[in-house]
């Protein structure tokens, strides 16, 4: 069982469905599932895993589980009955995470999904590579620096007004 925690908008959602996209080719072993689904609000994520089981799914990732009132003992549940269901979740609440009434030491690695800084982000799209500025030198030299930057590149291709 692998969890992958992150603040809003880092990416996990779409890292979850890139996986099931490039690793499932017969998408039945695979199913995705976002908890925030009111589907949850008369049926239980143990009878969902449990129907999927039996239909011969393999891999059960779950989106948003610290949305979903009874998420860490139910999916302690399911990892217990199906010892050969693979179980990703996400959460955004880290707080929900790991104050769980249920310790998922034993039973999963937990990794942090940290978002990109603009720094990274430009580096990432391949557009400039800049340093890292400490706080007091973006404090003393903001415009300097702004300037150096919007020399190099564009920021945006759209006018604001």
């Amino acid at each position: 069982m692998i969890g992958i925690i992150g603040a809003k908008g880092t990416g996990k959602s779409t890292l979850l469905l890139q996986r099931i996209k490039l690793n499932f080719p017969d998408k039945s072993k695979a199913l995705y599932v976002s908890l925030d689904n009111t589907w949850f609000a008369k049926l239980s994520l143990l009878e969902l895993a449990q129907e999927f089981y039996h239909l011969g799914g393999t891999h059960l990732f779950l989106d948003e589980v610290h949305k979903y009132q009874s998420w860490a003992i139910e999916i302690k549940n399911i990892y217990d009955s199906y010892p050969t269901l693979r179980i990703v979740f996400t959460g955004s609440s880290m707080l929900e995470i790991f104050n769980a009434s249920v310790d998922f030491s034993r039973r999963s690695v937990v990794y942090e999904l940290k978002g990109l800084s603009f720094r990274e982000f430009l580096k990432y799209e391949n557009k400039i590579e800049l340093p890292v500025f400490t706080l007091s030198n973006i404090l003393k030299d903001h415009r300097v620096i702004a300037s150096e930057i919007a020399s190099k590149i564009k920021i945006t291709n759209k006018t604001l007004w």
